[in-house]
Order: C-alpha cells, then structure tokens, then sequence
C-alpha cells in the first residue's frame, strides 16, 4: 500500500507529461520565449542530432542506391527512387524553365523531400522508446532522470523549419540577381507590383519595396510554419493517445482505455503516414515555386 502510494505520489500529471515531452534537451536554459543570444546561444541539441543524422541517412540511402544502380530489372528500392526522381523532374520542369537553374534546384528539391519525409517519419516511433532509453542513460551518466529531456521530431521544432524555409528564401535571392543582375533585382524591388512611370514612380517606389519584403517575409515564415504546425500536431495528438493507457493502466473500469489506445494509435499511425508524405511534398512544391516565381519578371 505504501508503495502505491509512493509511486501515485510522484506519477506525472497529464500536464507534466506533455510538458516533459515538448521540452528539448538544449545546450543551456532559455531565458525567454526567444533568446537570441549571440554570445551563448541556445542549441537545441535533440534537433540537431537527429537533423544531422536522418539527413546523413539520407544520403547514404541515395547514393547506395545510385551506386547499384542497374539497366535490367530494378529492384524495389531502385524502383522507387527512380519514380522518386522523376517525379521531381518532372514537376521542376513545369515550374523552373530554366534548364540551367533545374541542375541544381531539382536536386534540392529531392534532398528536401527526402531529408523532410525521413526526419517526418520519427513521429511513427513509439512515443515513449527513445525519450525512456534516453531517461536511462543519462541517469546512470549521475543526472537526475526527471530532467532528461528528449524530442526525437526535428519538423516539430520551429527553429529546423524555419531555418530551411531561410535556405529556400536565399535561394530565391541568389536567383534572382543571376537572371536579372543585381541591378534589376533591386530595381523590381522598388517598382513591383505597382509599375509607374516618372514622378509616379518615385512616390510609388517606397510603397513596393514595402510591399516586396512583406512578400518575401511572409512566404518565408509559412513556409516553415506550415510544416512545423501539422508535425507538432500530429506529435501531440500521439501524446493525448498515450495518456489514454495511462489512465487505462491506473484503473480496472479504465481497461477499456488501453485497448482504445491501441486502436486509436494504430489509425491515426497509418493515417499519419499520408501526412508525413504530403508535408514533405508541399514542402518541396513550395521549394520549387518560389525558386520559379524568382526567375519570372514581375
């Protein structure tokens, strides 16, 4: 009895559970809801490991696949990265007309859509494997189990998105003073989209340079917050499924609640495969567009 109650004493709430698995395992404490310091930033370490990681999975699988690759009967895998790719040449074709441009923006937009699928694709893990063996080692490391932190869904963590939605955004920069020249770059800046010709043009100039970095910012920052709001609601509706055990486990009346775990896990798993794809394919279409719409004259 006493020990029951030793252990219902210090179970974590439903609160102190979510809040446990949305804090990140970080170089140093965040003194705000943004810390911006230069000085000792904050790095998120769980993202950057697992980023860094899956994207080197990533590569690996690629060029494993390039390097037995075969004119006969392919392979599944080959197979699939061949329908993989061309479905990116095709539709970077459609979009970026020039072919010189497409060399390096089609391979983006398949090292997006991979790296992106692969770091999506951690949301399928039990929720609790990585996070509990995690708990472990860094316990018997001699911290305090409590205080190890770990999120294993980089598309989850606004800093990751954000920062490859930045890359798509210097991207579209860098190609749009190698079409135009910088010259015509900064001079579309301040006469798009309201053309004007002379004393019109000069008061309407500051008015498009507005309107052109409103564009800019906010193509960048949907971009990345797009991915980032489905993938932590996806993790989070894996968090509220989770709790159901719990609750299930802590009565017998509750049983019913463990078996609608499962099932409820297993739906929104297999459901949540068709979102990990179409998120890292918008993503990508996006990648493609943007980089697109800087070739095109406005």
């Amino acid at each position: 009895m006493a020990a029951e109650e030793h252990v219902a004493e210090h179970a974590p709430t439903a609160g102190e559970y979510i809040s446990h698995h949305l804090t990140h395992l970080t170089s140093r404490a965040q003194t705000g809801i943004a810390d911006f310091s230069l000085s000792d930033p904050v790095l998120k370490l769980d993202s950057l490991f697992f980023s860094i990681l899956l994207g080197v999975l990533g590569c690996f699988l690629l060029w494993s696949v390039a390097r037995r690759v075969t004119s006969g009967v392919p392979g599944r895998m080959q197979a699939a990265i061949e329908f993989l790719v061309e479905m990116v040449d095709t539709q970077a074709k459609g979009i970026v007309h020039n072919e010189e441009s497409r060399k390096v923006v089609a391979p983006l937009a398949l090292t997006s859509f991979v790296w992106i699928f692969l770091l999506n694709a951690m949301d399928l893990l039990p929720l609790d494997l990585l996070p509990t063996l995690w708990a472990k080692i860094y316990g018997a490391m001699g911290h305090d189990p409590a205080h190890a932190y770990l999120r294993i869904v980089p598309t989850a963590d606004l800093s990751v998105t954000l920062g490859m939605s930045f890359t798509v955004l210097l991207a579209c920069i860098y190609y749009s003073i190698k079409i135009k020249g910088l010259g015509g770059w900064i001079a579309e800046l301040f006469s798009a989209p309201f053309h004007a010709h002379g004393p019109a043009a000069i008061l309407l100039a500051p008015i498009n340079f507005t309107l052109q970095i409103i564009e800019f910012a906010a193509k960048t920052i949907s971009h990345g917050m797009r991915l980032f709001g489905n993938m932590f609601a996806g993790e989070l509706v894996f968090m509220l499924i989770a709790l159901m055990g719990a609750v299930g486990f802590g009565s017998f009346g509750g049983i019913a609640l463990w078996f609608g775990q499962i099932i409820a896990g297993t739906a929104w798993a297999i459901f949540h495969i068709l979102i990990i794809t179409l998120q890292a394919f918008i993503f990508m279409m996006l990648t493609l567009v943007y980089v697109g719409q800087a070739h095109d004259k406005h």
